[in-house]
Formats: structure tokens, sequence, C-alpha cells
């Protein structure tokens, strides 16, 4: 009997589970198909995604993008810049690569530059193409790689974050010799889009979708027979967590371009941040974008340098709200110790903005072509600064080398301006690349017109008038990509700091106006006060020369580009569901805008205010203002908020700012 009433309770438990399983799969079936879980790059899938959103076609370069109009996958068109720069990079790299193994690669609406060049005559021509038909007569026909066909010698491209996939199929349909592109992504949806973009577009035979964390697919690339030639990483924010694996994933010589978007960290707003990022601390300085550019450069360097391998920059850019290297990666022991000489140290005086570098190796070759190494001796500054007497503060360490090969870049400029309607933004990067060969390559930072005037309270001196007394005083200057009015000079410190005493006392001339600011009015340890009360050795010459004018402004390219629209700038992170709609994303920025502004206040109330507080100098028996002070000679009234200063008198002692041309606005003063 138990044994039969057991038998009886079994058959009666898997009759109810049969039939909870039937109701479970009829409910699913009415439901739909289960949907892919969202993700975004790197994070847990979600349990539920909404219904798909309406998708809208992205033309851009030779691709169209069915892209959805929720927020559901990342895609940003303020970067068309950053996907054309980099198909350009990519092709004149493919050219080097392939002509090494007697490719040539064939762009769309590019001329024979080499018959452009030659110049060649009528006869000499005929000559040539005399001598083209023998050799392919005889069968020695070139090999050639065509946009859109597979090269079995090509490039194997990584595109480790691909979002929509759009810079993958794009490099399909733009950069030739390549043997395939794998677009990667860890979100399911992306992937999905990836799948209907490539279809769409007809790359199926070169770009292979797929879906795995870029960090474990380049660390399953890691023999050198599974490298990547190329691998692009553009994330949103720091490429930090991927750059470990790239270095090991990318082939000896391979191109290994990275975009960070995190410029609040590389500017120098939170020093702590970077230094966990980067291996590095950002100062805040004017010259924060080439510093971020330097300090991406030795976070490579340094992961690279772990599996003795090191770095070489081809093109380091600086653009909108983010920076762009494009380095190659080497293998060799013998090279890597030469990193620590590449790095520096920066000693920036908080007073008057003074930089000074300190390398962290020396390098010194001896008879034979041996190199010794050895540390560095330091530091180069004196606990205070020499100019102004303020302290110093210390950030890096950053790539101290040129941050771009001029030869490169030279090949990448004379491609595209030789065939301007490849891309969309062919005048900017035009622009942009003139600027990047007319710049000093030996020297890092620099200096910007408004610092330096700022510093002493006086006026402003025209560009060229300043990189004039530069050139005649025999130093070398030049423009910066990353900064409209940066002045890259070697000229020293001090040599610049009697160039701005020249310019000062030109200023205080009788024949011309008043000087700006009156030497009574400076604190006798401000920054000014110091500068200015030293004389000048170096007797500065202002009149303008003919090479002060750099080629790419005399010919008005486009340098600087301003923004083209209303919150130009960074997008907001992909969300499942696309949940970050624009509507709220406007009224966001309505109820944050102004928020640390103070309303103005009215004149007869700030009046009131400052009689609630007693006057020092009254207290004292030295204020001689008597009723037309502003603060009080009475008895003192409670209250919370502080004096501003001591009195309207000791107002007039406050080192004025730059902005109101060296008149005061403190409290008291008409």
């Amino acid at each position: 009997m138990p044994h039969a009433r057991a038998t009886l309770w079994l058959s009666c438990s898997l009759r109810l589970a049969r039939s909870l399983c039937r109701v479970q799969c009829l409910e699913r079936k009415a439901q739909g198909p289960p949907s892919p879980p969202a993700m975004e790059n790197g994070t847990r899938p979600c349990e539920e995604r909404p219904p798909a959103a309406p998708a809208a076609t992205v033309t851009e370069g030779a691709a169209k993008i069915a892209f959805p109009s929720a927020n559901e996958v990342f895609y940003n068109p303020v970067q068309e810049f950053n996907r054309d720069l980099t198909c350009a990079v990519i092709t004149e790299f493919a050219r080097i690569h392939l002509g090494a193994k007697g490719i040539q690669i064939k762009v769309r609406g590019e001329k024979d530059l080499q018959k452009v060049a030659a110049g060649l005559s009528e006869q000499e021509e005929e000559k040539a193409e005399r001598k083209e038909n023998e050799k392919l007569a005889q069968g020695d026909q070139p090999r050639t790689a065509a946009v859109g066909e597979i090269c079995e010698e090509g490039l194997r491209v990584l595109e480790g974050l691909a979002a929509s996939g759009l810079r993958s199929i794009r490099f399909a349909l733009e950069v030739p010799g390549l043997r395939s592109v794998v677009a990667n992504d860890a979100s399911a949806r992306a992937v999905e889009l990836i799948h209907k973009n490539v279809q769409l577009n007809g790359v199926a035979h070169l770009v292979q979708p797929n879906q795995a964390d870029a960090r474990m697919l380049m660390y399953q690339h890691q023999r050198a027979s599974e490298r990547f030639d190329v691998i692009d990483l553009d994330p949103y924010g720091s490429p930090a967590p991927f750059l470990d694996a790239a270095v090991q994933a990318v082939s000896d010589g391979g191109l290994l371009c990275v975009t960070c978007t995190d410029m609040a960290v590389l500017a120098g707003n939170s020093a702590e941040t970077c230094y966990s990022k980067y291996g590095a601390v950002a100062l805040k300085s004017r010259a924060c974008h080439e510093m971020a550019l330097r300090i991406v450069l030795h976070s490579l360097d340094l992961h690279a340098n772990c599996y003795q391998r090191f770095i070489v920059p081809l093109l380091s850019i600086s653009a909108d709200f983010y920076v762009r290297v494009f380095v190659r990666v080497f293998t060799g022991q013998a090279k890597v110790k030469f990193s620590a000489s590449k790095q520096a140290l920066v000693f920036q005086c908080v007073g008057c903005g003074a930089f000074y570098l300190q390398r962290l190796g020396k390098a010194l070759g001896e008879p034979g072509g041996r190199v010794k190494f050895s540390v560095a001796c330091g530091p180069p500054v004196p606990p205070e600064c020499e100019h102004c007497g303020q302290r110093h503060q210390l950030g890096g360490p950053m790539w101290a080398e040129p941050i771009h090969d001029l030869d490169f870049v030279g090949r990448v400029l004379e491609a595209v301006t030789t065939n301007p309607g490849r891309f969309h933004t062919s005048k900017r990067i035009q622009g942009v690349l003139s600027v990047v060969t007319e710049e000093l390559p030996d020297v890092p930072l620099y200096y910007t017109l408004d610092q330096l005037s700022s510093t002493i309270h006086c006026n402003t001196p025209r560009l060229l008038q300043l990189r004039s007394a530069l050139l005649h005083a025999g130093f070398r200057v030049s423009l910066s990509h990353a900064c409209k009015n940066a002045v890259k000079t070697d000229a020293p410190p001090a040599a610049l700091w009697d160039i701005m005493r020249c310019w000062h006392l030109l200023n205080v001339c009788p024949q011309e106006k008043e000087c700006p600011v009156k030497r009574e009015r400076l604190s006798e340890s401000s920054p000014a006060f110091r500068i200015l009360a030293v004389e000048p050795r170096l007797k500065a010459n202002f009149n303008i020369r003919e090479d002060a004018n750099p080629s790419s402004r005399q010919r008005g390219l486009k340098r600087f580009q301003a923004n083209p629209e209303a919150n130009w700038g960074p997008r907001p992170r992909a969300r499942p569901g696309g949940k970050a709609a624009s509507e709220d994303l406007e009224e966001k920025r309505r109820l944050l805008q102004n928020k640390r502004k103070e309303p103005a206040e009215d004149p007869a109330q700030r009046a009131a205010r400052l009689k609630t507080f007693p006057c020092k100098r009254f207290k004292e028996g030295t204020c001689q203002r008597g009723d037309q002070c502003c603060y009080s000679h009475g008895a003192p009234v409670a209250s919370a908020d502080p004096p501003l200063t001591d009195c309207a008198e000791t107002a007039t002692e406050i080192s004025p700012g730059p902005e109101a041309d060296g008149a005061t606005a403190g409290p008291g003063v008409d």
C-alpha cells in the first residue's frame, strides 16, 4: 500500500507539472518570440527589452546606416571628422604596408600621383606607356587592391566597440587593401543592428559582426599569427580598460587608433582619477589639450613596455571634445630601454605659468655605437619660481618626444588635398593637418597670448607681433592645432618674460596711451609686480616679419572650426530602450543652466549689506574716509556673512583681473 500511494502521488505531480508547462508555452507563443537582451558595452544584460523604435537612415561617407531613432545604440554625428580622418590614415597605412609586398592600392577619385608629380613631357609619357605595355605583355602585371574587394595579403581590422557598425562599414566601402573587418560589440541589440547594416550596404564578404567583450576578444588574439593589423578603439569615455589587451593584439608594426572623450579627467579637473586611469597626473594649464595627448601616449607606451613592445606616434589630434591618437606598435627589447628617456615630468609655476620638463631617464651614445642608460638628475627648478616667487606644481609623467610623424602626416595631407571630394570634412582635415606640419616637433606644450598678457595685466599683443619678437630674438615659434592662440616656442621662460616686459614698457610710453595697470595698484606678492620689477635684458623688436605669418593662416584654411550647431559635443550614453529622450535632455539642460551663477545684486542692496560690517581701519584709527566709507563706523552689527575686504581703500591694492584692463571692481570703488 505505501508503494502504491507513492506511485499515485508522483503521477499526479507529473501531470500537474506538465499542465503548467503547457500553459506557459501557450502564453509565450501568444506574446511572440523572446528578444535578445539589450546590453551596454561591458555591462550585464537587461531582463526585458521594450518594443523596437522606428529606424531612420543615416548617410555618412559611402555608407548608409539604418539607425534607431531612440537612444538604444550610441551614434554621434559630431565625430564625422574623426571617422573621415581615420579612413584617410588607414588608407595611407595600407599603402605603406602593402607597398612593401609589391601591392598597389586604388582609391576612388584618386589620380596617379606618380605621373602628376613627375610632370613628364608628352614624349616621356609615351615612352613610359610603352615600357608598361611591354611589361604587361611579358606577364609582369602589378598586383593591385581596390575598394570593396578582398585582398588576401591585406589588412585585418578590428573595431572593438562598433555600436551601429558605421565605422566598420565605411572601412569596407572606402579603404582599399582589406582582408577582413571585425565589427565587435558587447550589446546584442548593437550586433543585431550591425547585421542589418552590413546587409544593407552589401559588405558581408568583408565585415564580420561579432558579439563579445572587446577585451576578451583581443586577449584571444595574442598569438603573432592571429593578431590584427589595425585596431580601432572609440569607447564612450575612457579607453583605459582596453589598452592592455590592445597593445598585445596588434601585429608587429600594426596601427592602433584610440579615442578618449573623458577630457575633464585628462585636462586636469581630477588629477587622482587621471592617475588611476592613465598612470599620470594632469595639470590645469592652458596647454591641457596637448598634455592630454601626451598622457595618452605615455599610457600606451607604458602598457606596451610590459610585453617588450614600444610605440611610434604617427598622428595625435585634439579636436572638439576628444583626443585621437594613431600609433604603430613594434616589438624589440633593446628599443624598450629608450622608453624611460622619452617620458618627462612637468614642473609648472602656479603664479606665472612657466613650465619646465624633467626627463625620467638618460640615453647617452658612446663610441662604438653603444648606448649608456642612466637615471636623470633634478629637479630643474628652485623651490620658488625665479620669475614670480610662487611654488611649482608637479605633473606627469607624459610623452616628451614628437607626437607626429611629419612624413606620414604629409602623405595623408597630400592624398586628401589631391582628392578633396572623398570626404565631407576634407577642408577641415586639410586645415588641421597643415597646422600639424607647421608645429615644432621637438617642443612639448605651449603658452597662450591671453595667459602671458593676463599674468602681467597688460594689453594683449597681436599674434604676429609676439611671433615676430621671438623670431627677431633668434628663437623658433609655431602655432598648435590644439589651441587657436597658442605660442609654441623653444625660448626659455626668462626670454619670454623679457619680451612681455618690453611690450609693457612700450604701452606706458608717454606718446602712447596710458598704462592699463598702475604699479602701485599691484600687490608686492603678486606675479605681475615681481615680473615687472625686473628690467628686461632682451630688447624686443615687434616689427612684423614675413615669416611670422604661417602658411596655413595666409591661405585661410579651416584650422579651428567653430561649433556648427547647438549642443555641439558629446552625446548621452546609449541605454536599453532609448530612455534618454531628446525632450527630457533639453529640459534637464534648461534646469541646470546657470545653476552656479548668483543673481546680480542691486547697488543699493549691496551698499546696505556692506554697512553691516565694521570698518577695521576705523577701529585702528587710520580710516580717513569718514562718512564716505562703505563700511560702518558705528557699533558692529551681527551678520552671518564675513566682510569682503578691510576697507574701500584696501580694495585698490588687490591685483586687478585681466578682464577689466587693469581696473579693479572691489567694494567701495566707483
